[in-house]
C-alpha cells in the first residue's frame, strides 16, 4: 500500500479508479479492510480511497498514541497531500466524528459526507462517562473486553463482519489495548461532542445507522439528524458496520448520493 506523510505519522492508504474521490475512514481498532464489501463497487465509477489511521492497519506505529482530534489533524493532511477535489467523506464511528469535522472546519474540501454509527453525537450522561472511563483503561478493562464488546456492537451477519471482529481480537491482544484506551479517553474532551457545532456542516449528509450497535445507539442517530441542517437519517437491522453486514443494501442508497450529493 502507498503511504503520505502526516503530522501524526505515515498513513497507509488504499486507492482505486477515477472521478470523484470517496474517502472511506473506519473505526477505533479496525483497518481499511473493513470496507472491502463496497470498496470495488465504489471504484467502478469513483476514486475510491481508503485510509488506516495512526497506529492501525498498515500504517506506522512510531509517535504519540492518536486522540479523537488528532485524527481530524491526519484527515486533513491525507486530503491536501493528496490534492483532492471536494471528496465525499464514508466515516464510520470514531472515522464519521473526523469527516463532520473537517467538513466543520474545512466545508470547501467537503462535497458531501456519509455518517455511518457515527461519534460525536452521544448525550454525555453519567452512565455513558462512566463506561467512557471505563474503556480508556487499557490494563483493567479494554484489553480484556474489547474482544466481548466487538461481538456486542458488531452483531456479525456475514463472513465480513466475522473477519473484522477476529481483527480487532487481535489488536485488543497487543497495543491495540492502549491504542483504543487513547482513543475512548478523548470522547470525553469537550471537542469531540459535536451536538451544536454540526449546525455548521452545510455539506448534503446522509446517516446510515445500525440499530443493534450498542456503542452508537440509534438516539445518538437521531440526534445527529436534528443537529446537522442537510441530513437524512436511514437505519439497517445490523450493528456498528452496516456496510459489511448488508453491503447491496447500504450501496443502494449511498450509491446515487456518491453520483450527486446535492
Amino acid at each position: 500500500m502507498p503511504s503520505i506523510a502526516t503530522t501524526h505519522g505515515l498513513i497507509s492508504y488504499r486507492e482505486s479508479g477515477t472521478g470523484r474521490p470517496v474517502v472511506m475512514l473506519h473505526a477505533t481498532l479496525h483497518d481499511h479492510r473493513d470496507f472491502d464489501p463496497i470498496f470495488d463497487e465504489i471504484a467502478h465509477d469513483h476514486r475510491a480511497i481508503a485510509i488506516d489511521w495512526p497506529h492501525h492497519g498498515e500504517s506506522t506505529n512510531s509517535g504519540a498514541l492518536p486522540r479523537a482530534t488528532d485524527l481530524v489533524v491526519t484527515l486533513r493532511d491525507v486530503v491536501v497531500a493528496l490534492d483532492l477535489e471536494p471528496a465525499i467523506f464514508i466515516g464510520n464511528s470514531v472515522g464519521g466524528y473526523a469527516a463532520a469535522q473537517l467538513a466543520i472546519d474545512d466545508p470547501e474540501r467537503v462535497a458531501g459526507l456519509v455518517l455511518v454509527n457515527s461519534g460525536g453525537f452521544t448525550k454525555q450522561t453519567p452512565a455513558t462517562k462512566a463506561f467512557i472511563k471505563l474503556m480508556s483503561s487499557p490494563t483493567f478493562f479494554t484489553k480484556r473486553m474489547l474482544p466481548l464488546l466487538a461481538r456486542a456492537y458488531m452483531r456479525a451477519k456475514t463472513p465480513s463482519d466475522k473477519a473484522i471482529i477476529q481483527r480487532v481480537k487481535a489488536r485488543a491482544a497487543g497495543n491495540g489495548a492502549a491504542v483504543a484506551a487513547t482513543l475512548w479517553s478523548s470522547f470525553l474532551d469537550p471537542a469531540f461532542d459535536l451536538r451544536e457545532s454540526a449546525a455548521k456542516i452545510m455539506a448534503p449528509t446522509l446517516l446510515m445507522w445500525g440499530v443493534k450497535d450498542i456503542t452508537t445507539p440509534l438516539s445518538d442517530g437521531k440526534r445527529a439528524a436534528a443537529a446537522i441542517p442537510n441530513a437524512t437519517l436511514h437505519t439497517f437491522p445490523t450493528g456498528h458496520l452496516p456496510f459489511s453486514s448488508m453491503p447491496w443494501e447500504f450501496l443502494e442508497i449511498v450509491g446515487p448520493f456518491l453520483d450527486d450529493p446535492a
